[in-house]
């Protein structure tokens, strides 16, 4: 069983341990640090976590194997540094980086170290995900058109005021941290690298700050797309890929529904009777559990992360240049990933 540390113990950093701990034969979380000791002082007692008085002492502490860094943002890259010239394995929550130098240096401090490092993309680990991926994978959906990606939440209304969330240097943009990347990792795995983004982001809410993000991309395949996130809006998700074979989409806050309609075949669509989607139902699936368990058994088989590291990588340029499209209100191009 891995035994891992949690760094960073907020209302994610506690629901990320709650998913597995005692529930998992894989991993158990032994050990955590937070800046605020005394809030996490009742969750530590509860879930049995030694509570450690720095990242230092955890980083020392031989009986732990892997960190779980649940901390802001800008802390990431050399928090994974650190974790690696320890010699121990990283799951770091998203966003990875703010920037993709600090995004780099992670990487490559990872894979000097021979680590493993996993991304808190857990979406990709949903059955439903998983299938609208296979089908996209397979051409079942033929020439893809464009894709929509939709993501809501009502927390900016919930935030405390002395919440690091609030803070333009940790999460600008608006959505773009907290919601944005979801949408664009998940675009990116389907149908590849993104050439050129145009961000909007604006305030909606009463609050510190810009809570809702849109997204124009084009990608290097001439698919386009549209992302819209906020964290001012009632919970909700939709993910939809348009193909000239057919069209699918992953529906609900939960990602519970998948729906596949074939194109009508032979005439125009308008001239047919519209065919029955084929919907499939998936419920009940802690997508933290998940990935979390994926990583102990990458760790324990010795093999990378099924999220890709280039691909982690392209979302942080891509999250890069749209931070800038919000500020300057104009389209950026985004680097080009790297295929290794």
């Amino acid at each position: 069983m891995l035994r891992a540390a949690v760094i960073g113990m907020g209302s994610w950093g506690q629901a990320l341990v709650e998913s597995v701990q005692g529930k998992s034969t894989a991993l158990k979380f032994t050990a955590g640090y937070t800046r605020t000791a005394a809030k996490a002082a009742e969750f530590c007692r509860e879930q049995n976590i030694r509570q450690a008085a720095s990242y230092e002492e955890i980083l020392a502490d031989r009986d732990i194997d892997a960190v779980l860094l649940a901390t802001p943002n800008s802390m990431h890259s050399q928090q994974v540094v650190q974790a690696a010239a320890a010699g121990k394995h990283v799951f770091c929550e998203k966003p990875f980086t703010l920037n993709a130098a600090a995004a780099r240096t992670a990487i490559a401090a990872a894979r000097k170290a021979n680590i493993v490092l996993g991304v808190g993309f857990n979406r990709r680990f949903h059955p439903s995900i998983v299938e609208l991926r296979n089908r996209v994978k397979a051409g079942r959906l033929g020439v893809i058109a464009s894709i929509i990606a939709e993501l809501t939440a009502t927390s900016a209304f919930y935030r405390p005021a002395e919440s690091w969330r609030w803070s333009a240097e940790e999460e600008p943009a608006g959505a773009m941290a907290g919601i944005g990347v979801h949408l664009v990792d998940a675009m990116i795995d389907l149908v590849g690298p993104v050439r050129q983004v145009l961000c909007t982001s604006v305030k909606r809410a009463e609050g510190r700050g810009d809570d809702t993000t849109s997204l124009l991309l084009t990608f290097e395949n001439g698919v386009t797309g549209l992302a819209f996130g906020s964290i001012a809006a009632t919970r909700n998700f939709r993910l939809a890929v348009y193909g000239a074979k057919a069209f699918a989409e992953v529906l609900t806050p939960t990602m519970d529904t998948f729906r596949f309609l074939p194109a009508v075949e032979g005439k125009a669509s308008h001239l047919a009777e519209v065919p029955q989607p084929e919907t499939l139902e998936y419920r009940g699936v802690n997508t933290a559990r998940l990935e979390l368990e994926q990583f102990a058994q990458c760790v324990k088989e010795g093999r990378a992360f099924p999220t890709p590291l280039n691909e982690v990588l392209h979302g942080v340029c891509v999250f890069e240049a749209a931070v800038k499209s919000a500020a300057t209100g104009l389209p950026v191009t985004v680097e080009k990933m790297d295929r290794s």
